[in-house]
């Protein structure tokens, strides 16, 4: 018996399955942006016309709100750019670090200093407050610019309760502020507080030194006013 014929391979090349024909994804973004825009218009027209109408019915209001919203964004712009500085408003609830003195007393030197300075930004009246304290500082710990031409010279002293500013701090204060540091006045902060020695030595000063002990301290940190003002 003759033997069965093979069958031949065809040679063609399978056709691929074809993909789905994709959707016009452009257009419908080209749609869906002006149906946006004409959302935008009518929604800004619909704002120009309750404007309009209230200008024309109430127009002494309308008036005196777009005074206030004027106002209201000069003085934004005034405070973001750095040219108007608004007093900080502080509340007996905060708990920040420079509300305590006990923090104070754990704070290193430069650390008081530094707390210090911040301490007198508050006051709008401060214009600049630099730490100027180092090994040779020659009784200046921070520098005070008021914004009325003033110096103020500021020596801190960060002690613990029991150890108390004696009268050789009021004598080196008292002998640079005014003639080698050029200031008008000079105080001197302390988170303890000072023996009868330095109190009597500032009391016989033809310009007694402004003296701020812990007491004096907390209140200026509550909110008190700074010793300049007093």
């Amino acid at each position: 018996m003759a033997a069965p014929a093979r069958r031949r391979r065809s040679t063609r090349p399978r056709s691929r399955p074809r993909r789905p024909a994709t959707k016009p994804r452009r257009r419908t973004a080209r749609r869906r942006t002006g149906q946006d825009a004409t959302s935008r218009l009518v929604a800004l027209a619909l704002v120009l016309a309750t404007v309009v109408a209230a200008i024309r019915t109430y127009p002494v209001a309308t008036g005196v709100l777009a005074a206030l919203a004027l106002t209201a964004t000069v003085l934004l712009f005034l405070v973001r750019t750095g040219r108007l500085h608004l007093p900080e408003l502080h509340t007996a609830a905060r708990t920040d670090f420079t509300h305590s003195i006990a923090a104070y007393q754990h704070m290193t030197g430069t650390q008081f200093e530094h707390a210090i300075a911040d301490l007198a930004r508050r006051d709008p009246s401060v214009r600049t407050a630099t730490v100027t304290g180092g090994a040779d500082d020659r009784a200046l710990d921070v520098l005070l610019q008021l914004a009325d031409g003033r110096r103020i010279a500021v020596q801190c002293k960060r002690h613990a309760p029991t150890n108390r500013v004696g009268a050789p701090v009021i004598y080196a204060v008292n002998g640079t502020y005014r003639a080698y540091h050029r200031c008008d006045q000079a105080l001197i902060v302390t988170t303890s507080a000072f023996t009868p020695n330095a109190q009597r030595a500032n009391a016989e000063l033809d310009h007694p030194l402004s003296l701020v002990d812990g007491r004096a301290l907390a209140r200026w940190v509550s909110g008190g006013r700074p010793p300049w003002g007093a």
